[in-house]
């Protein structure tokens, strides 16, 4: 592994959406394992649930979405990964006082780049520019798709 991929990335891959094409064709390039946190757990759970509020998906299709993760991770193609939350926040805060004022990042992007950096990962791949902007001071290359 040497890429992490935000929930952002995993869920348009995982699920159809207006990014979905350009996550399949990094995917197919990029075959390596990736990480998986219980950030992205959280986060892909909600972002499911919030597509079955929304009407954009249905409660199978979310559930058959899941399933196909979960899958993912028993297959190896997705590595579960934990960082001790202490270190996390730690680091998310130190990237916080040194990027937020010039990124304007949100908590979420901050997590997500500091255990990109604790991992060991050396690029982040992300639909979200600001988190891209974040992750490049933070000392990350970035993959933005």
């Amino acid at each position: 592994m040497r890429c992490y991929a935000d929930s952002s990335f995993l869920f348009s891959y995982y699920a159809a959406d207006a990014n979905s094409p350009r996550a399949d064709a990094w995917r197919q390039r990029n075959a390596d394992s990736l990480p998986f946190t219980p950030l992205h757990r959280v986060e892909l759970r909600n972002a499911l649930e919030l597509a079955v509020f929304q009407q954009r998906m249905s409660v199978r299709e979310a559930a058959e979405t899941w399933a196909v993760i979960e899958s993912d991770v028993r297959a190896g193609l997705l590595v579960e990964s934990s960082t001790a939350l202490a270190g996390l926040f730690a680091e998310a805060e130190r990237i916080a006082v040194a990027h937020t004022a010039a990124t304007g990042a949100r908590s979420l992007d901050i997590l997500h780049v500091a255990g990109a950096k604790l991992a060991g990962m050396g690029e982040l791949v992300t639909f979200d520019q600001r988190q891209a902007a974040l992750a490049l001071r933070a000392g990350l290359k970035v993959a933005v798709l």
